[in-house]
């Protein structure tokens, strides 16, 4: 990782395109209370604050980089599996508990059933394409196509294991070549 020191040019890029040219979408929502005698908030007593940041390039989410306080940071070491890494598709099968899928059916079954296969690496970090499912008594088998950046295929084995959220079953596993660098001319 000496390439990658640490420096803030390491890290503030989108992991496939490695394209600087980067935007926030912050969604905020909050109750607050008004003060009765100034009309001054109070400190908020529920509050949601959201965000994403976005490619602006090749339009996708960046899911290594978070924004804390005012600025974007990056998020612990997945940064350096997304940016130094390539490329990864495992063929799997996810097997959990039924009720950890909301509905199999309709137009979001993919997603929750992504989300109940993977939780929230499956929805943010990983990009996944459910083949189909199947229910077995209280359990429901789902087959994935995932793809996810490592540095090598035990990190990837690694990484699908940590997100898995019931017995994981990998068939397949292979090295994709990274898409092509920003037009930039920067090396990776």
């Amino acid at each position: 990782m000496s390439e990658l020191n640490g420096e803030r040019a390491a890290w503030l890029r989108c992991y496939r395109c490695w394209s600087q040219n980067l935007e926030i979408q912050i969604h905020y929502d909050a109750i607050r209370r008004v003060d009765p005698e100034n009309g001054a908030l109070a400190d908020g007593v529920d509050e949601v604050q959201e965000s994403v940041v976005q490619c602006l390039d090749c339009m996708h989410d960046q899911p290594h980089l978070s924004f804390e306080g005012d600025h974007v940071v990056p998020i612990g070491d997945r940064w350096e599996r997304m940016v130094a890494g390539t490329p990864w598709v495992a063929s799997c099968t996810v097997t959990v508990d039924q009720d950890r899928v909301e509905s199999c059916s309709g137009p979001e079954a993919i997603e929750f059933l992504t989300y109940g296969a993977f939780g929230d690496a499956g929805v943010r970090e990983f990009f996944t394409h459910v083949r189909f499912h199947k229910h077995d008594d209280e359990q429901i088998v789902i087959h994935l196509l995932v793809e996810l950046y490592a540095r090598s295929a035990q990190e990837a084995t690694d990484v699908l294991e940590e997100a898995a959220q019931g017995r994981l079953e990998i068939t397949s596993l292979a090295e994709e070549s990274r898409p092509p660098a920003h037009a930039s001319g920067e090396a990776h």
